[in-house]
């Protein structure tokens, strides 16, 4: 029975997986759609000229067809003549005539009347042949029509007009895939299933138009789409229809928006099912509520937390956005960096001049690579899994020990060839004594995303032991960035990255103010990276928990700013650029003597505090599901960021990010040494990102495997051995300092703390990789470094420290 059960899991599991895949495909499919009609609009603009000139041209050869002279007006006037003998014999009759009197009138025989009159027609559809040969001689009617709607999309930003010609030839696929898929809106608006509903049912019409009016027998509603659509799909001269071809885009269009945003689930489906369906009851939440507060630091105890409602918390938001903004307007006169312009309200920065690294801290790093033993990979991952034992957490997914001759020598050598990036093939004719066929197995079975998870916290733990970690950081901030990694573009994650401009897919990555890196994440590139920020950080399973995060300019996003807030976390990313921020006011009244001008006009850009105490209840339940598990944050994330304006609590989670960003803007502003620690931290993890690919040097940097799951292990194989390399620096750093203190060396923390680990010269990367290494175990190592590390933890310190680190 528990075999069935666990195949039935399985089963369930993948169906599961390939809906969410499906939906994915069909979002992707239309966002690369809509994005070749934009690029097809531009095109467009550039060939404008001459479409135009040529559509002139062809309007005047039809003028010229139907003016005056022209074949047109010539049979039209011949057709006119002719018919003068035709109304003389048939005067007087009309259609109550007798058939005897008509008889009569003829003389029993066709009268030449009625033949002049038919010559006539036939002169005068000759006519109106000739203007439609020469506009067939331009194409045809279709094809004049289909240049002047891209002149119009031009001259109106009109892209709509367009998507169908890029859809044409997937419309099949489409449907298809819409049909695959069972749809539920999440909130009470349907209008979209129900046109999807009603271009399914129109699916076999092969016309220009279908009716408006649905199966019900009203028309259908597709208020919900923009101006520009509506246009599209409606055609003036025949109420009661829908341009079909411009209908079904638009339908696709916003099916793909609206499972983006959550505003269409996929039922039994896992990344696109309805959110709020997953989070715990009420009930559930009231009564965890107090200890998830008093955790996450929005009650000081038991106490408070009992009392805490929804007044506390929007009273708490609102005395926090005040007393940020009264104490940025205070300090402003003595604030030599920030400088605010009346009239537009942006305020610009000084540049902080970095004093470099200091004389002292650069002959120690200089005496540090110089006396560096010269390592192997191989060699570094060996010696690491004998002293954490992290290759323990290996095994096969039944539990059982490892039917392996040697699971601690292959563990070691799959580590090192999959955090390379070396194929298993490729790597045997490099590694005696082991074959392609062995590594491939012994990596797919015996390796998880969660044992590697598990693996590379042992690291990130042993690291933290290390007095020489004290250097650089005591783990309490983190950074989160990105690095663009090449793939294949045949495959589900896949697509071409706008920031990078090549396809592939991007390694996302959590590292700590100590350099080591503890969590790693490969997310598509069309994700907004910062809907990781905070899944990293819930995911981290060592035992350092930082408090501080710091992201790239993206991690801006409001939906973030929230659940960084409900989680515990004091979210500060990088700030670049000021001109497209906004500043919010606690309220219409407030004004400022000095920074009023970042508010914007008086009275506007104020906070909706009734909504936010209104959707407390539905914040926390939120909060605490994220923080048990229940959801994962990223699937939140990327509903909440996309702009979803029909659920309430989708706004209150943006009101909210908008008094949290306000605050930690001001502070960005207001304290120089904080902007130069967010600056120290972004480098780390951006030094990181060449440490890590400097390390997966295998295929060119190219990943080979299509599988997202496979693309994922890759990532964390190479995090695991970056991590073993960084740990192990640590400690040849550690052990040459105790060398130079013995020989008389003055050591200060601050010149050690501008000593990076991420080391290479030293380090053996090419040629026959031995494995002679793995049966050397190592003498155990000491964590111990008789330095004081306490003045780097001082508050004037804390900010040279980090501003020269990395």
């Amino acid at each position: 029975m528990k075999r069935v059960a666990l195949v039935a899991c399985l089963v369930h599991k993948a169906r599961m997986r390939v809906r969410d895949d499906l939906a994915t495909m069909f979002c992707k499919r239309m966002a690369m759609k809509v994005k070749k009609a934009k690029e097809e609009l531009d095109e467009i603009r550039l060939a404008e000229r001459e479409m135009t000139e040529a559509l002139i041209g062809n309007y005047r050869s039809v003028l010229k067809g139907i003016d005056e002279g022209g074949p047109a007006q010539e049979a039209l006037a011949k057709a006119t003549e002719m018919t003068v003998g035709a109304v003389a014999a048939l005067q007087g009759l009309d259609e109550n005539t007798p058939p005897a009197e008509v008889a009569r009138r003829l003389g029993g025989e066709v009268s030449p009347g009625i033949i002049a009159l038919m010559k006539a027609l036939l002169v005068q559809a000759g006519g109106l042949g000739a203007v439609t040969k020469t506009v067939e001689g331009f194409g045809g009617f279709a094809k004049q029509y289909e240049q002047i709607e891209k002149v119009s999309a031009h001259h109106g930003n009109f892209w709509e007009v367009l998507l169908y010609g890029q859809n044409g030839r997937d419309r099949a696929l489409m449907f298809d895939l819409a049909e695959k898929l069972e749809f539920t809106a999440t909130s009470e608006d349907g209008r979209v299933l129900d046109a999807l509903a009603h271009a399914r049912h129109s699916e076999a019409a092969r016309g220009e138009y279908i009716s408006a009016i649905g199966e019900d027998g009203r028309r259908v509603d597709i208020s919900f789409a923009t101006q520009n659509w509506q246009k599209a799909v409606v055609d003036k001269s025949r109420p009661g229809q829908f341009v079909r071809r411009h209908f079904e885009a638009m339908v696709f269009t916003y099916l793909a928006e609206e499972l983006r945003t959550g505003d269409v689930a996929v039922v039994s489906s896992e990344e696109y099912a309805d959110w709020s369906n997953q989070l715990l009851p009420w009930e559930v939440v009231e009564e965890k509520l107090p200890a998830y507060l008093v955790e996450v630091g929005l009650a000081g105890d038991e106490d408070q937390a009992a009392a805490f409602d929804a007044a506390s918390f929007r009273r708490q938001l609102e005395n926090r956005l005040r007393a940020a903004a009264a104490a940025a307007d205070a300090g402003y006169p003595d604030n030599e960096t920030l400088v605010i312009e009346p009239a537009t309200g942006i305020p610009s920065l000084k540049q902080h001049r970095s004093e470099g690294q200091r004389p002292s801290a650069k002959r120690l790093e200089q005496e540090i690579k110089a006396r560096m033993p010269e390592r192997t990979l191989m060699g570094i991952l060996a010696r690491t899994a004998y002293w954490v034992e992290w290759w323990r957490r290996f095994g096969p997914p039944s539990g059982n020990d490892p039917k392996l001759q040697d699971p601690f020598g292959r563990y070691v050598l799959c580590t090192f060839v999959k955090g390379t990036n070396m194929g298993p093939y490729e790597a045997a004719r490099h590694i005696p004594g082991v074959s392609g066929h062995e590594l491939a197995y012994v990596a797919n079975r015996h390796f998880s995303l969660v044992l590697l998870n598990e693996a590379i916290a042992d690291l990130v733990n042993a690291h933290a032991r290390l007095d020489i970690s004290q250097a650089w950081g005591d783990g309490t901030a983190v950074a989160a960035d990105g690095a663009h990694m090449d793939t294949y573009l045949d495959n589900l994650l896949a697509e071409t990255s706008v920031r990078y401009g090549k396809p592939g897919g991007i390694a996302y990555h959590h590292v700590s103010d100590t350099y080591i890196a503890l969590f790693t994440h490969f997310i598509p590139c069309g994700v907004w990276e910062a809907v990781y920020i905070i899944e990293g950080l819930l995911k981290n399973a060592s035992e350092v928990k930082p408090t501080t995060v710091h992201a790239d300019t993206q991690g801006q996003s409001l939906p973030v700013f929230t659940l960084a807030h409900l989680m515990g976390f004091d979210l500060m990313p990088r700030i670049r650029n000021w001109k497209g921020l906004t500043f919010y006011r606690p309220s219409r009244q407030s004004e400022y003597v000095h920074i009023d001008a970042l508010f914007g006009e008086p009275g506007k850009n104020v906070i909706d505090w009734d909504l936010i105490e209104s959707q407390f209840r539905h914040l926390m339940r939120v909060a605490v599901s994220v923080r048990e598990g229940v959801i994962s944050s990223a699937t939140l994330l990327k509903r909440l960021r996309s702009g979803s304006h029909k659920n309430a609590t989708d706004t209150a989670f943006r009101e909210v990010g908008r008094i949290i960003r306000t605050v930690q803007l001001l502070r960005y502003l207001t304290d120089a040494p904080l902007g130069r620690r967010v600056k120290a931290a972004t480098n780390k993890v951006e030094s990181f990102n060449r440490f890590s690919q400097w390390v997966g040097f295998g295929n060119q940097g190219v990943l080979a495997d299509n599988d997202p799951v496979e693309q994922e292990k890759t990532m964390k194989f190479n995090a695991l051995l970056t991590n073993a390399v960084i740990f192990h620096n640590a400690l040849d750093v550690a052990e040459i300092v105790r060398q130079l203190l013995e020989e008389g060396w003055e050591i200060g923390p601050e010149d050690l703390a501008q000593v990076s680990p991420y080391l290479t010269e030293h380090i053996l990367r090419f040629g026959e990789y031995s494995t002679h290494e793995l049966g050397i175990q190592p003498e155990a190592y000491d964590p111990k470094l008789d330095v004081d590390f306490t003045p780097l933890r001082e508050p004037d310190q804390t900010a040279v420290g980090f501003g020269q680190a990395a």
